[in-house]
């Protein structure tokens, strides 16, 4: 069973910036997929991000990215400590949401969040205009 736990959610003004984590636990994280969901209020779960576990020589780990947010957020990992980030830069009201991070065994993993078998509890990100 996997345990991920994130943080880092809060208050920000348009324009700025926030960095989430999600640390797991109870699996090794170098062959976990992670991912990045977010729930604004009144809307259905959507894809923001994700990150393979495999790295390609050249290439590195596969990173995925909603249009929405694409060239304003940055998922990375670092599987030393077993945590997974999203750096927010550019933050926008419509970024408001419930922030979840997501795991799956897969290499293959895409936007669909029914691919993810573990989730956190989630983290809030508002920000105002």
């Amino acid at each position: 069973q996997v345990q991920l736990v994130e943080s880092g959610g809060g208050l920000v003004q348009a324009g700025g910036s926030l960095r989430l984590s999600c640390a797991a636990s109870g699996r090794t994280f170098s062959s976990l997929s992670m991912g990045w969901f977010r729930q604004a209020p009144g809307k259905e779960r959507e894809f923001v991000s994700r990150i393979t576990w495999r790295w390609t020589p050249g290439i590195g780990y596969y990173q995925g990215y909603a249009d929405s947010v694409k060239d304003r957020f940055t998922i990375s990992r670092d599987n030393a400590k077993n945590t997974v980030y999203l750096q927010m830069n550019s933050l926008k009201p419509e970024d408001t949401a419930v922030y979840y991070c997501a795991a799956d065994g897969s290499a293959k993993v895409g936007d669909d969040s029914a691919e993810y078998d573990y989730w956190g509890q989630g983290t809030q990100v508002t920000v105002s205009s």
